[in-house]
This record gives C-alpha cells, sequence and structure tokens, in this order.
C-alpha cells in the first residue's frame, strides 16, 4: 500500500472538490491553495491547507512544502512558481506541459510539430485593424479571434464574420496577446478525456458536447450517431496529442467532426474537464479516480475506463435568480438515475457552474427521455436571464439507433418478416433496420454488412431465407453477434429444406488458449470479429432457428435477448408473456370451462 502521500491542489474549486473526493476515498490527503472556504476545502477537514492565490509565489511555495506532488485544476496558475518548486516537489503535469498548454497559441505551434491536425490559425503581432485585416485575407472569413491566455468558457473569444467586424472584435479583446484561427465549418463537437501514467497514455471514450453561450451544456457519452471507426480515430488523436507533453495526470481533449467524417482538434486542457464529469456514474473509475491514481502512479486498469451505461451530463448554470440552482436540484430529484453535484459555490451568479446532473440508463434514448424534463427547467431558468438573447441549444431525444438488423435474401421473404417486424416495433419498441443482401447475390455486401453490424450497434440479426437458406449460416460466419435464423416456406420442399439448411450449422471445434489470430479457422472471420474471438476456446458457428415461416418467434428471441441487458425491453416480453397467459387461460379456458369442449369446439 502506498506510504501515505499528501497531494497539493493548486485551486479549491468544483474540479478541485471533486478531486478531494475522489482521493478521501483512499486515505490521501489533499492540501489545497485557494481561498479560505472554498468548495475543495468544505469538504476536507484539516490544517494542512494555504490560504491563498494560486498565481502567489510565496504560497505556491509553502503548499509545496507539506506535499509529495503538486498538481492543478486550474491553467492559469503561476507556472514560474512551479518551476521553482519543481526542483524539491514533484510537479505532475509538468510545469512545461501547462506552461504550453495555457497559452493556446504556444499549444498549436507545439502540436503542430507532431502532426496533429488542427484549424490553420495566425498570431497577431500589433493588434492593428490592418494586421487582423491582413489575417482575414489569409484565412478567410468568418474567423475566430481569440486570447492566447486566459480564456474559458467562451471568455477571450470573438467571431469576425467580416472585415466590418474588425473594430468591435479588438476593442472587445483589448489589451490581450491575440491570435487568429480559420472557422472550422464542424458538424459535431467531440472530446476525449486522457489519462497519461508513467508507462501508458489511455482514453475515455469519445464523447458529444453540446456548447450554448460558450459554455458546455450537454454532454452525451457516448457520442450520438458517431461510427466506431470515428470513435476510435478521435481517441487515436487525443492520446497521440497528449502524448506530446511531459508530465503525468488527466487531460481533456476538444475537437471537431467535420462534414467529410475528418477530425481538428480544437484544444487541450492540462487538468480534469468539464467533459469529463460523466465519469463520476458511467465508469468504474472516474476521471478524478484516474487523475489522483496517475500523479501517484498508482495501478489504473484500462478496462476501468469503459463506459458502464450509456450517460448524459447536464451542467447547471446560474439564472437571474440567486437559487435557480437549487430549483434544478429539486427538478433532478424526481428524474430517473440522476446524480445531483452541486459545488457549494453560494449564491448563483448568471452564467456560473453552480453543479450538474448526470442521468444514466441502458440506452442513451432512454436516457434522453429521462432527462429531457430537466432540459426544459434549465431552459426556462436561461430565458429568464437579461443578458441572453438567444435559442437554447436543444433538440430533444434523438432517434434510437436500431438494436436488431433485419435481414433477406429476396424482397419476398418480406411478406414473412412482416408479423415479426411488426411485433417488434409496435409491442417491444424496437424499430429494426431492414435489409435487403443475399449471400449467393450479394455475398461482399452480406459480409461487410455483417461484419460491420457490431460497430453500428446492432446486438441481434435476424436472417430469413428460403431454398438453400445460406444466408442466416453465412451472416454468423462474419460476426461475433447472436443471428437467429427464420427458415422461409419456398415452392418445392415447403420449407423443410431451408429449415435444415439454417439449423444444421456445423459445431464448435476445441482450439488451444492461444490468439485465433495466429489459428486456421473452416471459416472466413474477418479482423474485427477476428479481435473479439481472441482467447475463446470454442468456435462456432451456430445460429438460432425458429418454425418455418415464423418471424413472430424470431422477435420474440430476439427481444429476449435484448431484455437480459435492457430492464425496459425485459419488462415488455414479461408483459407480452403475461397478455399470452390471460388470454390462454382467463379467456379461453374459461368459455371452454363454460361452453364445453364440444361447442367450443363448434364455435371455432
Amino acid at each position: 500500500m502506498w506510504n501515505s502521500p499528501k497531494v497539493g491542489i493548486l485551486g479549491g474549486g468544483q474540479l478541485g472538490r471533486m478531486l478531494v473526493e475522489s482521493a478521501n476515498r483512499l486515505n490521501i490527503q489533499c492540501n489545497v491553495l485557494d481561498a479560505e472556504n472554498s468548495p475543495a476545502k468544505q469538504i476536507s477537514a484539516h490544517d494542512g491547507h494555504v490560504t491563498g492565490s494560486f498565481k502567489e509565489h510565496e504560497a505556491v511555495r509553502e503548499l509545496a512544502k507539506s506535499c509529495d506532488v503538486v498538481t492543478a485544476e486550474i491553467e492559469h496558475v503561476d507556472t514560474y512558481a512551479l518551476e521553482e518548486i519543481a526542483s524539491q516537489t514533484r510537479v505532475e503535469p509538468s510545469w512545461q506541459a501547462i506552461r504550453t498548454i495555457q497559452n493556446k497559441f504556444n499549444q498549436k505551434e507545439h502540436l503542430r510539430k507532431y502532426g496533429i491536425p488542427m484549424a490553420d490559425h495566425r498570431e497577431l503581432v500589433n493588434n492593428t485593424p490592418e494586421d487582423l485585416a491582413a489575417v482575414g485575407e489569409q484565412l478567410g472569413y468568418p474567423l475566430m479571434l481569440k486570447s492566447k491566455t486566459m480564456a474559458y468558457d467562451g471568455r477571450g473569444n470573438f467571431r469576425v464574420n467580416s472585415e466590418a467586424d474588425i473594430p468591435e472584435a479588438l476593442e472587445a479583446l483589448r489589451d490581450r496577446p491575440l491570435y487568429a484561427e480559420k472557422w472550422a465549418h464542424f458538424k459535431m463537437e467531440l472530446a476525449v478525456m486522457v489519462v497519461k501514467t508513467k508507462d501508458e497514455v489511455l482514453s475515455y471514450p469519445t464523447v458529444e458536447t453540446v456548447q450554448e453561450d460558450s459554455i458546455c451544456k450537454l454532454v452525451y457519452a457516448p457520442a450520438r450517431n458517431v461510427s466506431d471507426a470515428i470513435n476510435r480515430k478521435a481517441q487515436e488523436l487525443a492520446r497521440q496529442a497528449v502524448a506530446a507533453f511531459d508530465g503525468k495526470g488527466v487531460f481533456g481533449v476538444e475537437m471537431f467532426l467535420l462534414d467529410d467524417e475528418s477530425l481538428l482538434l480544437c484544444e487541450i486542457a492540462s487538468r480534469i474537464h468539464n467533459s469529463g464529469h460523466y465519469t463520476i456514474e458511467a465508469c468504474p473509475l472516474s476521471q478524478f479516480d484516474t487523475h489522483i491514481r496517475a500523479i501517484l502512479d498508482l495501478p489504473i486498469p484500462a478496462q476501468s475506463l469503459e463506459l458502464r451505461q450509456p450517460s448524459i451530463m447536464l451542467n447547471i448554470i446560474g439564472g437571474a435568480a440567486p437559487d435557480t440552482h437549487l430549483q434544478v436540484a429539486e427538478a433532478a430529484l424526481s428524474i430517473p438515475n440522476a446524480s445531483i453535484h452541486l459545488y457549494s459555490k453560494g449564491a448563483a451568479k448568471p452564467g456560473r457552474k453552480m453543479g450538474h446532473v448526470t442521468v444514466t440508463a441502458a440506452s442513451m434514448h432512454e436516457a434522453e427521455t429521462h432527462i429531457q424534463p430537466l432540459i426544459d427547467v434549465v431552459d426556462k431558468i436561461r430565458a429568464q436571464r437579461s443578458d441572453v438573447k438567444t435559442k437554447p441549444q436543444t433538440s430533444g431525444p434523438s432517434k434510437p439507433a436500431p438494436s436488431v438488423a433485419v435481414m433477406m435474401g429476396s424482397d419476398s421473404d418480406l411478406k414473412t418478416l412482416v408479423p415479426g417486424l411488426k411485433l417488434l416495433r409496435d409491442v417491444f419498441g424496437i424499430e429494426p433496420a431492414v435489409d435487403i443482401t443475399s449471400a449467393h447475390r450479394t455475398p461482399t455486401f452480406m459480409a461487410e454488412y455483417s461484419a460491420s453490424a457490431a460497430a453500428r450497434g446492432i446486438k441481434v440479426i435476424i436472417a430469413a431465407a428460403g431454398g438453400a437458406a445460406h444466408l442466416p449460416g453465412m451472416a454468423a460466419a462474419h460476426t461475433a453477434l447472436p443471428v437467429i435464423g427464420v427458415p422461409v416456406k419456398g415452392s418445392s420442399l415447403d420449407g423443410v429444406d431451408s429449415l435444415y439448411s439454417i439449423v444444421q450449422m456445423p459445431r464448435g471445434i476445441k482450439l488451444p488458449p492461444s490468439p485465433a489470430s495466429s489459428l486456421p479457422l473452416p471459416i472466413p472471420i474477418l479482423p474485427s470479429v477476428d479481435r473479439l474471438l481472441t482467447g475463446i476456446h470454442n468456435i462456432g458457428v451456430p445460429v438460432a432457428t425458429v418454425g418455418i415461416n415464423n418471424s413472430i418467434n424470431a422477435a420474440l428471441l430476439a427481444a429476449r435477448i435484448l431484455g437480459a441487458f435492457d430492464p425496459a425491453i425485459q419488462r415488455k416480453v414479461e408483459a407480452y408473456a403475461e397478455k399470452a397467459r390471460s388470454e390462454n387461460m382467463d379467456l379461453k379456458g374459461t368459455k371452454m370451462q363454460e361452453l364445453g369442449w364440444e361447442k367450443y369446439f363448434g364455435q371455432m
């Protein structure tokens, strides 16, 4: 066990407060440098705290004397003070990293050396209208004029739509060091929390962030309607960018997803970040847990950064009245699976972050449905502010991604599938993805469709086929997802041939405990599936098979499979079964008892 380390934190706001909460669970003492009664100090009662400013040399020196490692919950610290104490006390991340990152222009110039994709940018040397006009000619309009330092939550940024906006922009950012950035026409803003340890660089899932009034309003984890390929690409970009800096700890990486599916890095924060608050409830280890562990060289299992459940984080922003944050918190008490975090900042001020709420659920659509009433409350409070003129940034619950794929070899099979499709949609609320793909006529498309199904969010495949009926088996050969085969009655053998073809799949074979990719397999396995099969000792191509033309049972089985992981669907399956029992026993059984079997049969 570690030897009672002491962690010094520069800054005692909400981020420091949540760091202290994580450290407290490990009996790790945090000494906070900030004003008396700051949020972080309120939950940590000991005499090791320092009262003062994290920008004062003497206060930083005093903090370092009592700590094994010093970290920061905010970038706007005096890095020269950190440089001075680094010879006696470890500073994580390094003072060099914080100094580079806190100047956003220097940050971008540093990342440029490592080939990180970013929007084109130019430094303003003189901050004159002529200087900015020349940059405008190079970058084009619109562009974003930014302060190099002391910029956060939209403060220090000004959108310049044309040359006519130049005087107003320079006046708004007067006396600041400036640079200009080419406008990124993005379709979504993404973020990735990265954990840098002494041995490796890890990352949490890619999340979607929604900004309102230049402040993060919502975080969707995982990002909605983002492919698995983009999720991996975003994490790789974030890890590559963070690897360019020295030191350990958690870094927040923000980026833009463009219309062509390419990514541009927006900026990095050398600390825990607002876009990572969801990790407290949604992941086994939160960003605050991993930051403490990283700077103290404690183990961090990579699997503990994965999502337990989809989640949505909503920031509580101060409104016109001093108690507006309490109004939001009170409303959140009635929201299912809602975790409320208030930051103990006193009275609310317009635009100030006062807390956040995180909602988790079995699916993103369910989480969106739960949190929407709370978003409505937040939007109503925002509308009462005199300083806000724009409409709220909300879109309501998105359409849930299909979890069931229904495949058929020919459109002639659709008639057989319609009863099952209607049952999925109308009874269980599952809108399936329905496609025509043949194992014989379009084998390449069929293989790609099946292999990519899991990455698209599909969890169960229903495949209908007649005649030789190869479609279910071939689909199963290209995915690790469960496949349900529906034999379709043909004109020759009444579907018995299709039933035999689907149900008689080869059984599993015994494999030694070594990577599947190194072994010859009797079926074609694509790389994405190959990764899933690594370490599995029995490899087969089973297909669950229902009766001939029985798409109803295929739909029921798919719902049962999904219900094992989604309580809402499981309750619907139970209700469906109860309805069937009631109809059979209470209605038909009672009627037969009343009429007798002979009269009952006569009325059938």
